[in-house]
Formats: C-alpha cells, sequence, structure tokens
C-alpha cells in the first residue's frame, strides 16, 4: 500500500513547532526531511522516525516498534521507530519528538562523515 498526498500534507501541519519539512517519495512511501536532512519515513501512512542507541529508550517505554521490510525473503530493519500516535495531535509533543530523530539523524551523518574521511585517508597512506 502507499501513503497518501493526504498523510503527508498534513504531516506538515504536526511538524509545524519543529519547523519546516520536506517529503520526497521512496520505495512506495516518503522520506520526511529537515534541512536537507532526512528523519522521519512514511509507509502506508504510518510515521516512523529516525533512531539510534541515545534516542532508542524513548521508542522503547513507549512500545513503539521498529519498521521491518522483506527483502528477498528476509527481514530487514531499518534504524526508524514508530512515531506515537499522541503526537499526530500534539504539536509541541511532536516537535520534541521530531528534534530527538532530527539529533539521531544528524548523529549518523557525522559518523559516515568520519569513516569517509577515514577510508581517504587510509588511500592515501597506501599510495604513499
Amino acid at each position: 500500500m502507499a501513503s497518501s498526498k493526504e498523510f503527508i500534507e498534513f504531516l506538515h501541519e504536526v511538524f509545524e513547532s519543529f519547523g519546516p519539512i520536506q517529503a520526497k517519495r521512496m520505495f512506495g512511501g516518503y522520506g520526511i526531511y529537515h534541512d536537507g536532512l532526512m528523519f522521519g519515513l512514511v509507509i502506508d501512512n504510518q510515521l516512523y522516525l529516525k533512531s539510534d542507541a541515545e534516542n532508542l529508550a524513548f521508542f522503547e517505554a513507549e512500545g513503539l516498534g521498529p519498521f521491518i521490510y522483506n527483502m528477498k525473503g528476509k527481514a530487514v530493519q531499518l534504524s526508524y521507530h514508530q512515531g506515537p500516535e499522541a503526537m499526530l495531535d500534539e504539536r509541541e509533543l511532536a516537535a520534541q519528538w521530531a528534534r530527538r530523530s532530527w539529533d539521531a539523524a544528524l548523529r549518523a551523518q557525522a559518523a559516515k562523515m568520519q569513516q569517509a574521511e577515514r577510508a581517504k585517508a587510509r588511500q592515501r597512506s597506501r599510495r604513499a
């Protein structure tokens, strides 16, 4: 099932207190971005938010499960968890959850940049 444009438009209102978001189509759903960085995922009109070791406890405390999909008969879990239903009605709560997920996305981006720098350094040292 695909996600509806109406739900995506509604999310612009939901995250109003957090800041502007952009939605980009992907995998039959949408990536939810803020300042060019993806912090959310919508599949079948279900919102998932970026999770990592630092914010995972918030999802677990609410009993919110991870996003899992099947690829070639195997279950694949991404670092996104269901967003709480209550945030769809409470803008400040939505902003709080969005900030946590945005921070997780920033941490993931920083880690990727560090890995890329280390890989470049290894290549330079091999050439020397």
